[in-house]
């Protein structure tokens, strides 16, 4: 709330600014630069040609600036030394009431244009827009770099990669797992293997004595005596 206040009157405080720097401006512009050299002359400022020329510019082309807000910390800080200029050379000893050629008006000028060298001209001007855009393209270049490095890192051996991008356990995958083999103490009984029907060693052994002709040999119980 207190930002959006600050930027809608740094917009107001802008535009009246700069329409009276332009307006004093083009007034010097419009009298011509010897004309307004020849007056500086007369009140004593020093180089009047080019100081004429030079703040007949900075106050035409820094009242548009203000007016749309672009490079508003510069501006006022040309403007800022314009006016102490104007008032040191011109309004100096003259009294405050600008009816007697005091130092009113350049005081108050140069007060905005230090405002706007210290805090801006807000949001709402083009120098707002750029900071945004800037912004905006740097959180992006951000973002694209941190997804750039989380794709070069190695992936887990145990983990596969969906067709959807998300990872995935084997077991999740559809894969029969790998059953660790475990190794068997010498003498350890081993399972007979069954045959399909459910018969094992033994009963092929007793059909292949039946096919041979042979008395089937059964293995008798050891003695529990």
């Amino acid at each position: 709330m207190k930002s959006a206040v600050f930027d809608v009157a740094a917009l107001i405080t802008r535009v009246v600014a700069g329409v009276i720097f332009l307006a004093h401006g083009l007034q010097k512009w419009s009298s011509g630069f010897g004309p307004t050299g020849q007056m500086f002359r007369e009140m004593g400022v020093p180089m009047p040609d080019v100081t004429a020329m030079g703040a007949t510019i900075l106050e035409t082309v820094g009242g548009i600036f203000l007016i749309v807000g672009l490079l508003v910390r510069l501006v006022g800080l040309a403007l800022l030394l314009d006016m102490l200029a104007a008032i040191a050379f011109v309004h100096a000893g003259r009294g405050v009431l600008s009816s007697g050629g005091g130092w009113e008006l350049p005081g108050a000028l140069g007060a905005l244009a230090l405002l706007f060298l210290a805090l801006g001209g807000g949001r709402l001007g083009l120098d707002g827009l750029f900071r945004a855009l800037f912004h905006r393209r740097g959180e992006r270049r951000a973002a694209e770099e941190e997804l750039s490095a989380y794709a070069q890192r190695p992936q887990p051996s145990n983990v596969i990669t969906r067709p959807g991008g998300g990872p995935t356990t084997p077991a999740q995958s559809g894969e029969p797992a790998e059953q660790p083999q475990v190794p068997r103490q010498p003498g350890e009984h081993q399972p007979s293997r069954h045959r399909p029907g459910g018969m094992d060693d033994e009963d092929m052994r007793d059909i292949d004595a039946l096919v041979s002709d042979e008395p089937p040999q059964h293995h008798k119980p050891p003695n529990r005596s």
